[in-house]
């Protein structure tokens, strides 16, 4: 757990128990032994034993608390050399705001990024136009907190810009070096801008060696088959039709499980050592203990 207080070395809080059974049991001559001055302080009240007792336990526990080495475990990092890297690519055009289908693909995605831990994702999104609002990074957080704000029209609203979105997206694997590359490609139209042919698009993505998963969402007539069929088919993926929430959410859930990371991670964990302020409050009581003496003495 991060900024957890815990104690490399536990077992040296049984030293307590002795002490705490000569504090109660021990006679008054042992105490001579440590504390020379003890046939002076017999004239001390009942209220003055009290405190000082209380002044030896504080310092003893304080002690004890410094050799048990408290420390706090600031955050624990994960090797991320051996996971995948998955590009979303999501259609933000005006037909994805009919039936509230935009807001529930970015709920599902949400879910998906959840149990990407180990992997690189980045995030492009397309309609009149192309772009990439996320390139690959291991932080998830910054991509659900992008995602959360996005909306249909940050892109424009009245075309498709499909196969220069898969174009564009495919770049972000120009310098890869991982063995898993991962694409999903979800829209809910038919590409009616020109700019990058889908031929091109395809032989970029096959020149990078990405498996493309391609998720056509609404009716009959909506997005093309054909098209997104022959992506997923010569990139070695698969396509997939979702007509529901429930069938979308599956179809994310299937590609989890087909592409998961079959790895475990090493973690790393940044410790805090905070021995020094047990041991500082230490020697300020035994200070302070001293000084108190020394006064009965005077």
């Amino acid at each position: 757990m991060l900024n957890q207080i815990v104690f490399e070395y536990p077992l040296a809080f049984l030293l307590l128990i002795p002490f705490f059974l000569c504090l109660v049991y021990c006679k008054p001559k042992l105490d001579a032994l440590f504390f020379p001055t003890m046939s002076f302080l017999k004239k001390a009240t009942k209220k003055s034993l009290l405190l000082e007792n209380s002044l030896k336990t504080l310092i003893v526990l304080s002690l004890v608390i410094s050799l048990a080495s408290p420390i706090i475990r600031d955050e624990v990092n994960t090797s991320h050399d051996k996971g995948y890297e998955i590009s979303l690519i999501v259609d933000a055009s005006g037909s994805m705001a009919q039936n509230n289908k935009f807001n529930i693909v970015k709920e599902i995605v949400g879910d998906f990024l959840t149990k990407r831990v180990h992997d690189k994702v980045g995030l492009s999104i397309f309609a009149d136009f192309a772009y990439v609002a996320v390139p690959l990074t291991y932080d998830k957080k910054s991509i659900k907190r992008l995602l959360s704000r996005l909306q249909v029209g940050v892109a424009g609203s009245r075309r498709t810009a499909l196969y220069e979105a898969l174009f564009l997206s495919s770049n972000l694997f120009k310098n890869s070096h991982a063995k898993k590359k991962v694409a999903i490609l979800l829209t809910d139209g038919m590409n009616n801008v020109e700019n990058i042919p889908l031929d091109v698009a395809i032989k970029t993505v096959k020149k990078y060696g990405i498996k493309v998963y391609t998720v056509g969402i609404g009716g009959v007539g909506d997005f093309d088959p054909k098209v997104l069929r022959k992506i997923a088919q010569e990139s070695g993926g698969k396509f997939f039709e979702a007509n529901s929430k429930q069938r979308l959410k599956q179809i994310y859930d299937t590609i989890d499980k087909l592409e998961k990371s079959k790895i475990k991670a090493n973690k790393y964990v940044k410790k805090r050592y905070l021995f020094a302020y047990p041991l500082s409050l230490a020697l300020f009581l035994t200070i302070l203990l001293l000084f108190r003496k020394n006064r009965e003495l005077a």
